[in-house]
């Protein structure tokens, strides 16, 4: 009995040793590839799949992280105690109070051009100046040719008996001024008829009509209607802001750490590998993945030029984390954020894409002992395949025995 058990037990195991080397030639290609001799291995167990004609696209995923962005301090010029404050993350738009220094506002408009200089009439001018110097320049100018008709001859100068009139002058004529202009003055009248006042011209020029209209908003500012725009009373931004940290409790003096801001928009900052960044290109569309599951589009912002490394991390010799650059993504879609203010999220960008090409699972591919991929027919031959792009769990695959529709098997 245990001679015969022995000899049954040499016969199984001599059986699987046949099953698992004609397994392995079907693997190798050793039963022929359907190209040389047109033998075909016995089917194996397995799925079958067609060859599928598509489109390919190599989509990576990054990590980011959503917010608003860094805080940047707000270029307060006021001078003296601070008497109110925002509260942190609080939006403030065109015309909206940042803060009160000595129980003023300074208020929010929208530019790129910082408020340098004082704007309003020339110190001393009276209303209608500008009509009293037009007419003064007209007198002049016929006394001008009233001289040159009397006294002057040919080739002598016309001049003028009338006298010039003194400066800070009073009178008929009125004070002559150089008026105010600059892009400066176009900036601020942009934003004062943005806010609904009129009766003005939005042009470089800061006339009588300009300084009417800054009084009827000083006003409604609780202000001295003195329709002088004052430094320290305006701070220009590209558009509405949020209110960060105060760097000063109430009763300090206001400085340039008075308070910090950033836009109102959420954005996602990526912090990308420097060898990897080429996908970082400004205008590109990319996915980002929320939390909650759901998705986003987002348009990358701008790319920065200068890597850096993380504490201890890698470079020449070193070790840990790679230089990185900062890639930011706008979100044009905010409400589809939802709630969320700051969290860690998923970037998702297109790379390479195939159009119409061949493809099969990237599991249907099988080792073949001349070297190379190959996939094994529905009736058990073995083909030779040149791959390409691996994507989405496919991979490209082209060669004269691969045609679409023919069904290849994915080993179990």
């Amino acid at each position: 009995m245990p001679g015969r058990r022995g000899r049954r037990t040499a016969l199984i195991a001599a059986a699987l040793v046949v099953v698992a080397a004609v397994a392995v030639a079907g693997a190798l290609g050793l039963g022929g590839d359907g190209t040389k001799d047109g033998s075909a291995a016995p089917p194996r167990a397995g799925s079958t799949v067609p060859v599928t004609r598509t489109t390919l696209t190599e989509r990576t995923t990054v990590d980011g992280q959503l917010g608003y962005g860094n805080e940047i301090p707000l270029a307060v010029k006021a001078t003296g105690t601070v008497t109110w404050l925002p509260e942190e993350g609080a939006t403030v738009k065109r015309g909206g109070t940042l803060l009160r220094v000595d129980d003023r506002p300074v208020v929010l408009l929208y530019g790129t051009l910082p408020m340098y200089r004082d704007l309003g009439l020339p110190t001393g001018t009276p209303q209608g100046t500008e009509q009293n110097a037009g007419n003064i320049g007209r007198n002049t100018g016929q006394g001008a040719q009233d001289s040159a008709g009397q006294g002057g001859g040919k080739g002598n100068p016309a001049t003028s008996t009338t006298p010039p009139p003194a400066p800070g002058g009073a009178g008929t004529t009125g004070t002559i001024a150089t008026t105010l202009r600059g892009m400066d003055v176009l900036q601020f009248e942009s934003n004062l008829a943005a806010l609904g006042y009129s009766g003005f011209t939005v042009d470089e020029k800061f006339n009588d009509f300009t300084a009417r209209a800054v009084k009827r908003w000083q006003k409604s500012l609780g202000l001295p209607q003195t329709g002088t725009v004052g430094v320290a009373d305006v701070v220009y931004s590209a558009g509405p802001v949020r209110i960060g940290h105060a760097g000063v409790r109430l009763g300090a003096a206001a400085g340039e750490n008075t308070l910090t801001y950033t836009g109102s928009s959420r954005k996602v900052v990526v912090n990308a590998s420097a060898a990897e960044d080429s996908w970082a290109v400004r205008g590109n569309t990319v996915t980002i993945a929320l939390p909650d599951g759901t998705s986003v589009k987002g348009e990358i912002a701008s790319v920065g030029k200068n890597a850096t490394t993380p504490e201890g991390g890698g470079g020449e010799g070193g070790s840990g984390a790679p230089a990185t650059v900062p890639v930011t993504i706008t979100i044009k879609d905010q409400k589809a954020v939802g709630r969320l203010e700051s969290a860690p999220v998923s970037v998702e960008y297109v790379g390479r894409e195939r159009r119409d090409v061949l493809t099969v699972p990237v599991a249907a591919l099988v080792a073949l002992a001349e070297g190379g991929h190959g996939l094994e027919t529905s009736d058990g031959r073995f083909v030779s395949v040149k791959t390409g792009l691996f994507a989405d769990g496919r991979v490209e695959v082209s060669g004269s025995a691969v045609r679409e529709g023919m069904k290849v098997r994915i080993p179990e």
